[in-house]
């Protein structure tokens, strides 16, 4: 090895070792910049919606529901609320909690009443969520 001033001059590992570097630096650098350009830090966006058919066992009808988180950020706290109105004096109701849902998360339960879904209203909704 020879000595060009005061560093020695880097060995062809060396400088291949630095080349990758750089390029896995430049593409980290890259994924940052194009994930807060595309709005990853998007407030939840929360949607729910039936997810199945709705079952009946031993006189109890179930309702699969899927909640889905689409928008950029955490959401804890989901409260999940179900009415099913029968008639103006008669209606059931139903809440879930959802502890955590992170970005693009999908999570999964069911409501279930005593009288058939198919005989009412049903409306299944997101009541509230907080911001971790």
């Amino acid at each position: 090895m020879k000595k060009t001033g005061i560093m020695p001059e880097r060995t062809l590992a060396e400088k291949v070792s630095f080349a990758i570097s750089l390029m896995i630096l430049g593409f980290i650098l890259a994924v940052l910049i194009y994930s807060w350009m595309t709005g990853d830090n998007q407030p939840p966006i929360l949607t729910v919606k039936i997810d199945g058919e709705i079952y009946q066992k031993n006189q109890q009808f179930y309702v699969p529901y899927a909640v889905t988180n689409t928008g950029g950020k955490t959401a804890e706290s989901v409260e999940v609320n179900a009415e099913l109105k029968l008639s103006e004096e008669n209606s059931e109701a139903g809440t879930q909690s959802i502890n955590y849902l992170s970005a693009g998360e999908k999570e999964t339960g069911a409501f279930i009443f005593s009288h058939d879904p198919d005989l009412g209203k049903l409306q299944i909704r997101i009541a509230s969520f907080k911001l971790p």
